[in-house]
């Protein structure tokens, strides 16, 4: 291919992978955060997380490698302000790390208690508020990425 075709596919494509990262990622986090949040008080809403968790998971960590992907080719692509992107990766690690917690404390404790058959319990009061703080970090990492890219980009 062509030097110069593809660097004139590179800041499509680039865009394209940050987009569709943002798309899967944020679809996936606002639908459980939003069944976890009704799962608070609810044996319905409980049970509907840990079966909804099961593909909310995958499609969480499929945008979380597209963002950091597409973020990494957007900042060489479009030149930006390299003091920026610290403070993306920063975000991202962030969003890895809250990410491992839920993969590997929340999801383990929800399929195990659907094993059990009591996925209608409601969780520990203890688990439910290291689940609260962690979408709050879910919540500012990725609308504040979001934005601060959205913003970096119009303003070039």
């Amino acid at each position: 291919m062509d030097d110069s075709i593809l660097q004139s596919l590179m800041p499509f494509a680039s865009l394209f992978i940050l987009f569709a990262g943002y798309v899967v990622g944020l679809g996936a986090v606002t639908v459980i955060d939003l069944h976890g949040f009704l799962g608070r008080h609810s044996p319905y809403w409980t049970e509907a997380t840990t079966r909804t968790h099961k593909v909310t998971k995958p499609l969480i960590w499929l945008g979380t490698l597209l963002v950091a992907l597409g973020g990494m080719f957007t900042f060489t692509t479009y030149d930006l302000p390299v003091v920026y992107a610290p403070i993306f990766g920063a975000i991202m690690i962030i969003l890895i790390l809250n990410g491992l917690f839920l993969s590997f404390v929340v999801s383990p404790f929800l399929l195990a208690q659907e094993r059990e058959g009591k996925s209608r319990n409601l969780l520990p009061r203890s688990l439910q508020r290291k689940i609260i703080v962690s979408f709050m970090i879910s919540f500012a990492g990725w609308w504040g990425s979001f934005a601060l890219l959205i913003w970096l980009i119009s303003s070039q």
